[in-house]
């Protein structure tokens, strides 16, 4: 016996957007009792998050909350449909921009959109190695792209000026949130300070690069800046306002033509 939650979906949606939308029959009661959707994607989220994800799988998933593979498949069709639901469930809807309520302008709030965006992405890292298969199409993706919209309102940009550059800052931002990530990854291997990772790369740079052949990164070397304890927010900040920059001569190219 199964329920609806929602309206129907139509026969051209995939099935991972039909599940994150709730517009797929679900079971009623489960083959174990309490199994439901939710503590699926939330034991999913949990053994991602502790243990990268690729240790997540439909068997491991079931094997944790004690249920069969074959009872996950009710609820789940496939280990992407569930990457998906995973990724929805810990992107949450955005939060709201006070430039927005300020009438800041939209520099300040894109800023904050792409600051909220970045700091959903640090504190779950493991979801920016799922795969992108194709543009937004999940509630809260969705969300944060009309929200990124909203933020550029008044900017003077055509609509699809919008779009784009919504794609370059969130491109941007989705990056350098994998650079921490690789960078978190090198440093829990060696087990040792992020700072120190650096300063071992310096050295065995120094130790390797001529002089003549590789003049610049020498001259970058001889400064000792790699090794230098930094804010880290400083290349986000340091990024992100140079891709603002461009957005902003745009707009002044199309107010003067």
């Amino acid at each position: 016996m199964t329920e609806k939650n929602g309206a129907s979906g139509g026969a051209d949606l995939p099935a991972s957007i039909e599940a994150a939308w709730g517009l797929r029959d679900r079971p009623v009661k489960g083959p174990k009792p309490g199994l439901t959707l939710d503590r699926i994607v939330a034991a999913a989220v949990a053994l991602a998050a502790s243990e990268g994800l690729a240790a997540v799988s439909m068997g491991r998933v079931a094997k944790d909350l004690g249920a069969s593979t074959m009872a996950l498949y009710r609820y789940v069709s496939a280990k992407d449909e569930l990457f998906l639901l995973m990724q929805e469930a810990v992107t949450g809807e955005p939060p709201p921009l006070p430039a927005l309520e300020d009438g800041a302008g939209w520099r300040e709030a894109i800023s904050q959109w792409a600051a909220a965006q970045r700091e959903m992405f640090h504190r779950n890292l493991w979801a920016l190695r799922i795969p992108i298969s194709g543009p937004p199409a999940s509630p809260n993706s969705v969300a944060w792209w009309e929200q990124g919209l909203q933020a550029l309102e008044d900017s003077g940009l055509s609509e699809g000026d919008k779009i784009s550059v919504i794609l370059l800052i969130s491109g941007f931002v989705r990056n350098e949130a994998l650079l921490m990530s690789d960078l978190a990854a090198a440093v829990e291997a060696k087990g040792i300070p992020a700072q120190e990772v650096m300063a071992r790369w310096e050295r065995t740079v120094k130790r390797l690069v001529d002089p003549v052949r590789h003049p610049a990164l020498t001259r970058l070397l001889d400064t000792d800046v790699m090794s230098q304890p930094d804010d880290v927010d400083y290349e986000f900040v340091f990024g992100l306002e140079r891709l603002l920059d461009g957005t902003e001569a745009l707009i002044r190219k199309g107010a003067e033509s």
